[in-house]
C-alpha cells in the first residue's frame, strides 16, 4: 500500500462509537465534501438529511436491520436524490452521483478522525418504504443509503482488497 494513500486505506466501516457529539462545523465540512463530488452534467441531484436525534437514530435502526450501530452513533446522514434533477431523469445517473458524494463523505470523515458506516437502503423495497415513511419523503426523492457517523471506539487496521485477477490490460 502506498503510504500517501493511507487516508483511503485506513477508511473502514466503523460500528462502535464513543459517546461524543460531532460539531456543526464538522457536519458542514462533510456535506461540503459530499457536494464537491462529480455529477453527471453537473446536475447535483443530492439531498442529505442530517440526523442527530437519539429517537430518530433509533427509528432508522428499526427500519435498517444492519444499522444497529445507530443506537450508539451520535449522528447519521440519509442520502437521497431528486430523480427530477438527475441527468436525463435516469435512476442510474442518480445513483452514480450519490455514490460519488457518499465516498467523499466517507473519506473526508476518516481524514477528520471520524468513523462511518455505509448503510444500504436502495434497492430494497422494504427499506425504501421505511425510510420514505420515516422522513415523509416526496415521491420524486429516492433514498439511496444512510451513513452512520461518530468518533470511533474501534480502530480496524488499514488495508486494501487489491486483487490482480480483477485487473485486465487492454482487453478482457
Amino acid at each position: 500500500m502506498n503510504s500517501k494513500l493511507k487516508f483511503i486505506f485506513s477508511r473502514r466501516s466503523i460500528r462502535k462509537y464513543q459517546d461524543k457529539a460531532i460539531s456543526a462545523a464538522m457536519i458542514t465540512d462533510l456535506l461540503e465534501a459530499a457536494m464537491a463530488a462529480p455529477s453527471a452534467v453537473a446536475k447535483d441531484p443530492w439531498h442529505f438529511i442530517v440526523v442527530q436525534s437519539r429517537e430518530t437514530l433509533k427509528k432508522i435502526a428499526g427500519v435498517l436491520p444492519s444499522a444497529q450501530m445507530l443506537l450508539q452513533a451520535p449522528a447519521a446522514f440519509i442520502v437521497c436524490g431528486d430523480i427530477n434533477k438527475a441527468n436525463l431523469q435516469k435512476e442510474s445517473y442518480l445513483l452514480q452521483d450519490l455514490s460519488a458524494a457518499v465516498e467523499n463523505i466517507l473519506i473526508a470523515a476518516n481524514t477528520l478522525g471520524l468513523g462511518t458506516c455505509w448503510l444500504g437502503v436502495h434497492p430494497r423495497e422494504e427499506r425504501l418504504a421505511g425510510i420514505r415513511e420515516l422522513f415523509a419523503l416526496p415521491d420524486h426523492i429516492i433514498p439511496m443509503c444512510g451513513i452512520a457517523l461518530g468518533w470511533p471506539a474501534e480502530q480496524p487496521e488499514a488495508r486494501t482488497r487489491y486483487n490482480q485477477e480483477r485487473v485486465h490490460q487492454e482487453k478482457w
